[in-house]
């Protein structure tokens, strides 16, 4: 089996895992046509700031982030992301509009990539309609949750959160990453894991 065989297996895999929905053969070979496997270096871009997201990835390996760059050159990051994870920028994408977000992997990274048209096209599939609206729901949840965090609570329980959610994040992501993704400096998160 080769790789892009491999890649659609996983795909295929995750989506019937959030779909109470079986996919047939025939919609296995619809989504085959529509999705395009692309392999991304480290430090290499799958969306820089200006462009209008075109496509949507579902991260087969690897890991990226999703951060803006304010007028003094620092990065501020709003979204981490690893395997069996959707990536783009949903306003860019959705409205056509230039980001103001730069996506990029921290690791090699492989992703299936799929177009706004292909998103479309894969509503016909109930399994993958079945899917978008499940993630459009934990998205908006955990959007709420993540603003509420930012603005409520202390440091501490952001990290303790974090913890809590998603500790691949804090194995597979820089110290400063995971700083800025918490909204805190790199020596409050330092002070914060010596005393765990």
């Amino acid at each position: 089996m080769n790789i892009n065989q491999d890649s659609f297996l996983i795909l295929f895999s995750y989506i019937e895992e959030h779909s109470t929905s079986p996919l047939s053969s025939e919609d296995k070979e619809f989504i085959r046509e529509l999705f395009v496997y692309k392999k991304i270096g480290r430090k290499q871009f799958f969306l820089k700031q200006g462009e209008i997201c075109k496509y949507c990835g579902f991260i087969i390996n690897g890991a990226m982030k999703q951060y803006s760059v304010d007028d003094l050159g620092k990065e501020n990051v709003i979204n981490l992301y690893l395997e069996n994870w959707w990536v783009a920028d949903r306003e860019s994408l959705l409205g056509s509009k230039p980001t103001i977000y730069n996506i990029e992997a921290c690791e090699d990274t492989e992703i299936l990539m799929i177009s706004q048209e292909g998103i479309k096209e894969m509503t016909k599939v109930p399994a993958f309609n079945e899917l978008t609206k499940r993630l459009d729901m934990n998205h908006g949840i955990a959007m709420q949750n993540r603003v509420n965090n930012a603005i409520s609570l202390p440091a501490v329980e952001r990290y303790n959160n974090l913890f809590k959610t998603h500790p691949a994040f804090l194995q597979r992501f820089p110290q400063h990453l995971i700083a800025s993704y918490l909204g805190i400096t790199k020596e409050t998160l330092s002070r914060i894991r010596k005393q765990k």
